[in-house]
């Protein structure tokens, strides 16, 4: 069955994206939770219709993403974090940390558009992160741990 996701679905796309499910899943949980509609052939018209008229303000929105996104490549984030025996943590970095310190360096990003390998890092070092600013901007973000100063 063809649906139009009304929301940004994890693993299976964006708003305004035309998809194939099966029957089961369109009906029994995207259309009820409000994430999707059927694609009839008038829907699509108005789709079509609304991305038309989007196109214009939706450049400008890339083009402060790719502003952001050089912003971001030219950070240097060091993340501060009690070490144990071996470079361990104590405890873990994750998105949380990383949005907290890019929102230390006047960038504010949603946590949930932040993606680190692994989810969570449990040991010093350098690492990257992927963060997603618009469905077409994604940005690789080098960060590094280090043991924090007593």
């Amino acid at each position: 069955m063809e649906i139009i996701l009304k929301n940004d679905v994890p693993n299976l796309g964006f708003k305004d994206d035309i998809v194939t499910v099966k029957n089961g899943y369109g009906r029994n949980y995207l259309i009820p939770q409000g994430l999707a509609q059927l694609a009839t052939p008038s829907a699509k018209k108005v789709l079509a219709e609304n991305l038309k008229q989007r196109a214009f303000k939706e450049k400008k929105i890339i083009e402060d993403a790719k502003q952001l996104a050089k912003a971001l490549q030219q950070l240097e984030i060091k993340i501060a974090a009690k070490v144990g025996a071996g470079n361990k943590l104590f405890g873990s970095v994750n998105h949380d940390d990383l949005a907290e310190e890019l929102l230390k360096a006047g960038h504010q990003v949603d946590k949930k558009y932040i993606y680190i390998a692994g989810g969570n890092i449990k040991q010093t070092g350098k690492y990257e992160a992927s963060v997603r600013l618009h469905r077409e901007v994604i940005v690789a973000l080098p960060f590094e741990i280090v043991a924090e100063n007593n």
